[in-house]
């Protein structure tokens, strides 16, 4: 196993490599660049003064260079964990990093947890309950949760329950109050957690839907196989039947959902964090996507790819911790 993740590990070098060639040349396809944005119509300025302020701040950002030549230099920077500065904010990308990273993170680990905690009793549940009432009200509304775009949900949320117009129950925007820093530590903390229930709300409610179907199909699979009769014939009970062989042997579909899960959910994060206005690394991205920052975009792609590499080794990890039969000797 050890040589297994040793290999797994090298062999993300390339992987990443490839990630970041295709986000380069796709960033400078796309039409606009970052100083003919930051420069607007140019009303104020005579075409000939604006070429030469346009000319110098190319070559101060480096956007003079070949493509090569730019993604070579970014590379040789991105080893000693420099992302250079961005053209927008005018500071390090990561010092900006540092600053919003800890909100994502913070964002998409509750929703994370969440999403277990509610879709594999649920999944479970209607398993045993199959073709019961639980289990057809359960599969209507997690399908009909499914089905609802997270965009939609967040702007019907702020105008129902963020505003005097109906309810004026959560804040529509935002992480805490204007007086947060002057409140003792638990207001301080049950201000934060108010104002994530409706960002969490909108990052979790798609997640636990697919997965507590997944978990009821996999649950149902395994519950008509020969090895659970075998069980109920022996007289083993009907928890351990459920959980020690049907649910153990149903969870390789999840560890799998699992290694997707984390970096969809960060990605889902950009429209969350644009909705409710959080300060985070989605609301980030999406503002460097918008300016053409290239130094932030390449800098959130990087995590990104870094995260679902990650998640696709410890998903490997997982496979053989839950089930026996798996061994990766003779992938070494």
């Amino acid at each position: 196993m050890t040589t297994y993740i040793i290999r797994r590990l090298f062999l993300m070098i390339p992987t990443l490599l490839g990630i970041t060639v295709m986000v380069f040349a796709i960033s400078r396809i796309a039409p606009g660049d970052p100083v003919s944005l930051s420069m607007g119509p140019g009303g104020q300025m005579d075409a000939e003064r604006a070429s030469d302020v346009r000319e110098a701040r190319m070559r101060l950002y480096g956007l003079d260079k070949p493509v090569h030549v730019q993604y070579g230099k970014w590379l040789c920077r991105v080893v000693q964990l420099d992302f250079g500065d961005s053209i927008k904010h005018h500071r390090p990308v990561i010092t900006l990093i540092k600053e919003r990273l800890p909100i994502t993170l913070t964002l998409n680990i509750i929703a994370f947890v969440i999403i277990y905690v509610v879709s594999l009793p649920l999944g479970v549940l209607a398993a045993v309950k199959h073709r019961r009432l639980f289990d057809q009200a359960s599969s209507v509304v997690l399908f009909m949760l499914w089905s609802l775009p997270v965009m939609w949900v967040g702007q019907m949320l702020i105008g129902y329950v963020c505003g005097p117009t109906f309810k004026n129950w959560f804040p529509p925007a935002g992480l805490s109050s204007n007086y947060a820093d002057q409140l003792p530590f638990f207001s301080w903390l049950l201000d934060r957690l108010w104002h994530l229930v409706l960002p969490v709300l909108c990052l979790t409610y798609t997640g636990f839907a697919y997965l507590a179907k997944q978990v009821r199909a996999g649950m149902l699979d395994n519950l008509r196989k020969d090895y659970v009769r075998t069980a109920r014939a022996k007289g083993l009970s009907e928890v351990v039947v459920i959980f020690r062989h049907a649910f153990r042997n149903s969870i390789i579909p999840v560890i799998t959902i699992m290694a997707m899960l984390l970096p969809a959910m960060f990605g889902g994060s950009v429209i969350i964090e644009r909705i409710f206005s959080i300060p985070g690394m989605g609301l980030l991205a999406f503002e460097a996507v918008t300016t053409r920052d290239y130094n932030v975009v390449m800098a959130v792609a990087t995590i990104a790819g870094v995260l679902n590499l990650i998640g696709l080794l410890l998903a490997d990890i997982a496979y053989a911790i839950v089930d026996p039969r798996i061994s990766f000797e003779s992938a070494v």
